[in-house]
């Protein structure tokens, strides 16, 4: 007698457009849900933040025993996120969860879901003087390109990954490779990227809060300031202790005795010659061309950006030293009777100078920001009425957070937030393989304006309700303001 197998039934994920059929005990192919025993489930727990910037129990001599419950903090506030909420999708379903609390005699309520975002992608932060690349040049990862470099700003590279044309604009490949790199990156994880063409390449690691690793080596600092404002911060480090001081930089170079700083401090002329080009008194451009040397030019020897000393100035031993921006290159050199630099024993007063440039640079770290549309369809989740949801951010009447972050919306049409991911509980962030990442994110408002926004009342449920001892619990911030502290809500700034 053969027994038949019967194979385990099927069930259909409707929590984005793959829509995958799951079998039991099997999850989909975003990890994110599973069938167990028939049911789908959300694999990831509902995260809370728990606020504990209450103030303290006030002992007050009118106080009863019964007004304590034992908690030395009042942190009984807690704020759903979005985190492990599920999706919205279809999108004429309401969102997974919405939540209403009072606080201090307030209705609140916030609507959480953790939205699709197809239209989205990363902003990259590397406190570096390296040169990891020109702008506009293609960020790739696996060989596939996934960004590019954007203008540098002070004292750091910026990069900007992702985006709709990079997820679903090129082949299957570079849709998946671009999910996945943006995926690990907004969940803290390092990512390898190379930037470049065959000419010119350059490895980087990136991870949020990390130093980066630029071709193999981890960066410490990031620069003070350019060689100019260096000249400024540091002068009477070296008055009495050197003649002549340059602090080496690919943007400005600067020159104490042409700088106007050396001028008011009546440092004499030297005769020296700097190979590059002069801005104002002090001040060059262009000294050498970018790399990973002397503060970020492609230079290991400072003297190739000098020319020969005007002998009708400069002097036998007189002295110079050399420094990058961040004070971990340094040299100290003495003219000899034919004017040339020879480089000799650094004295320990300047050694000590150059300590003081690099004691006065921040430690040199990755910082991560997730950008990304929420569209009609997150929105309908929300409300019947999206455009309504939209006018009511732009008015301050909601509060708009993504795992209980502080967002900045940017201004003009739509809502479109930027976050950064280290002030948001860990593993906040899925995919689906559209492909798209999914990104928590939470409007918070008073009931009153929720109903007037056309939203789904009917679907509203006390925090008790949702709250429960499968809920993952994290500590609010410290640097993030409480998403229920109506005082910081229009609304209430005007009833003051």
């Amino acid at each position: 007698m053969t027994t038949e197998r019967v194979k385990p039934e099927k069930i259909r994920c409707d929590a984005c457009p793959v829509m995958c059929f799951i079998a039991d005990g099997k999850i989909g192919a975003c990890d994110r849900y599973a069938n167990h025993g028939g049911d789908l489930v959300r694999l990831d727990a509902l995260t809370i933040i728990e606020n504990t910037s209450q103030k303290l129990v006030p002992f007050m001599k009118d106080s009863q025993p019964d007004d304590w419950d034992g908690n030395i903090v009042q942190g009984d506030r807690p704020f759903v996120t979005a985190v492990g909420a599920g999706t919205t999708y279809p999108d004429y379903k309401p969102a997974p969860f919405i939540v209403s609390q009072e606080i201090d005699g307030v209705d609140m309520v916030t609507v959480v879901t953790e939205g699709i975002f197809s239209y989205c992608g990363v902003k990259v932060k590397i406190d570096t003087d390296r040169h990891i690349g020109h702008e506009r040049d293609v960020v790739r990862v696996n060989g596939e390109p996934i960004g590019h470099v954007m203008t540098s700003e002070y004292g750091s590279k910026m990069l900007s990954l992702g985006g709709v044309e990079h997820l679903t604009g090129g082949s299957k490949k570079e849709g998946r490779v671009t999910c996945d790199a943006l995926l690990r990156l907004c969940n803290r994880d390092p990512v390898e990227m190379v930037i470049g063409d065959e000419d010119h390449q350059t490895t980087v690691v990136v991870e949020a809060g990390k130093p980066p690793i630029v071709n193999g080596v981890t960066e410490k600092l990031m620069r003070v300031g350019c060689g100019s404002a260096t000249i400024g911060m540091f002068p009477k480090q070296w008055l009495g202790h050197v003649d002549e001081v340059v602090v080496v930089d690919d943007h400005i170079t600067g020159v104490l005795s042409e700088h106007q700083t050396g001028k008011e401090l009546n440092v004499p002329p030297t005769g020296i010659k700097i190979l590059g080009r002069r801005s104002t008194p002090g001040r060059y451009f262009q000294v050498a061309s970018p790399g990973t040397g002397w503060g970020g030019t492609d230079i290991e020897d400072p003297l190739t950006i000098l020319g020969p000393f005007n002998p009708k100035v400069a002097w036998e031993g007189l002295t110079l030293l050399m420094v990058s921006t961040t004070g971990e290159q340094y040299g100290y050199f003495v003219l000899d009777a034919d004017l040339v630099p020879q480089e000799a024993e650094i004295p320990t007063r300047l050694r000590a100078s150059a300590d003081l440039i690099a004691e006065n640079c921040e430690p040199s770290v990755c910082s991560v920001l997730f950008m990304g549309g929420a569209g009609g369809s997150l929105r309908a989740g929300v409300t019947e009425n999206p455009v309504r949801l939209t006018r009511s951010v732009k008015d301050s009447l909601t509060f708009v957070s993504c795992g209980g972050a502080e967002s900045y919306v940017w201004p003009g049409g739509g809502i479109t937030v930027m976050v950064d991911v280290l002030d948001m509980p860990t593993g906040s962030f899925g995919y689906v393989p559209t492909p798209a990442l999914v990104a928590p994110i939470e409007f918070t408002m008073r009931v009153a304006d929720y109903e007037t926004l056309g939203g789904h009342m009917g679907e509203i449920k006390k925090v008790s309700s949702i709250v429960s001892d499968q809920t993952r619990r994290v500590t609010q911030v410290e640097s993030q303001p409480d998403p229920m502290d109506h005082t910081n809500y229009r609304w209430a700034k005007e009833r003051r």
